[in-house]
């Protein structure tokens, strides 16, 4: 039977299995059993789900389907980043990233970076994936699968792994596959598959007033992050095309309600540019910008990207900058850099094999 006439189990909630198996005349529990194989042990085959019976493996599979992202290249750094190249079902590729925080300077624990689409159509500048075009949106299966498949490849090497933190930062615009981004989440959550906690949980967008405010209403208990980048709408049009149709003085109060809505803070992602948008007067405006909001900022000197004429300011330059914001009241950070030499940092994701603009 053809995939498109059957269903991608690891894009099905518990519920959806349960149901499913009700058609097969299986109990409740059965439904549980197997949503824990295909979630929290991340199992590869139907072969591998031991405690399930042949029958009902076969019937399963004749409904839906089970399989894992293939894996095109997976390339280490030096700080540990790890980053994977999957091959679709469709041979679209996408890239994933798994980043390890050892505690030496936030809480330890494993992060995976995750796409939501094949390319992006949003065209920043500054962003590899921009630059690429645009394919088509990944499934909740095929979302949650990044998570699946990474996992079980590092239990090869460390049983006991587990991821503690998932960000929507990858390639592409969540909130543009925002009804597929929330059904892998809800996934992720669950207690009985990798119950990774909701909090810990980051979706990351480039400004879109009309999804934020569908995300607000929602009312789900991520972190949103808000991409920036720019203190004022004539650098913000110069970078993010975005700001064409939605502009400061309307991303600003969409955020504002956003926070009225949800009571939670929303973190704000400044990509720092020499000579374009890190000097003192651009801090003094990002500051009036965000004055009064309930907010983190994030300040990510830019990563560099083939084919983009941008360069990062130097250490000390960027010091100042955040030390200018949080003077001003900004509670800003400057984001710890991993992943930089495989190109898996923010913004270098292309969706082939690349490190630095040069294929392999």
């Amino acid at each position: 039977m053809e995939d498109c006439l059957r269903q991608d189990i690891r894009g099905l909630s518990l519920d959806e299995i349960k149901e499913l198996l009700a058609g097969a005349g299986e109990k409740e529990y059965r439904g549980e059993q197997v949503f824990r194989w295909v979630q929290k042990k991340a199992v590869a085959c139907w072969q591998e789900m031991s405690s399930i019976g042949e029958k009902t493996r076969a019937w399963l599979a004749e409904k839906t389907y089970l399989r894992p992202l293939e894996l095109k290249e997976e390339l280490v750094s030096e700080d540990g980043t790890r980053k994977y190249l999957w091959k679709l079902g469709d041979n679209k590729t996408i890239e994933s990233v798994l980043l390890y925080h050892e505690g030496d300077v936030t809480k330890a624990r494993h992060t995976i970076c995750l796409s939501t689409q094949v390319g992006c159509p949003m065209g920043c500048s500054f962003c590899a994936t921009g630059k690429m075009g645009f394919w088509r949106n990944l499934s909740a299966g095929e979302i949650v699968s990044q998570v699946l498949d990474t996992t079980r490849l590092r239990r090869k090497e460390t049983p006991a792994f587990k991821a503690g933190n998932i960000v929507y930062m990858g390639m592409g615009e969540p909130l543009l596959n925002l009804p597929a981004v929330l059904k892998s989440i809800r996934i992720l959550n669950d207690k009985q598959g990798q119950n990774i906690g909701i909090r810990r949980i980051t979706v990351s967008t480039c400004g879109l007033v009309p999804q934020i405010d569908e995300l607000a209403r929602q009312n789900i208990d991520i972190v949103l992050a808000v991409s920036l980048h720019a203190p004022n709408n004539e650098l913000r049009n110069r970078v993010m095309p975005v700001n064409k149709k939605y502009p400061l003085e309307i991303l600003i109060p969409a955020c504002r309600r956003y926070i009225e809505k949800t009571g939670r803070r929303i973190t704000f992602e400044y990509a720092l540019i020499k000579g374009f948008n890190d000097d003192q007067e651009h801090g003094r405006q990002l500051a009036q910008l965000l004055r009064g909001l309930k907010a983190n900022l994030n300040i990510i000197p830019v990563n560099t990207v083939p084919g983009a004429s941008f360069s990062r300011p130097k250490p000390e330059n960027t010091r100042r900058f955040a030390e200018l914001l949080r003077k001003m009241g900004l509670d800003a950070v400057v984001r710890e850099e991993k992943g930089v030499d495989i190109a898996a940092a923010c913004g270098q994701l292309a969706g082939r094999s690349e490190v630095r603009g040069f294929a392999f």
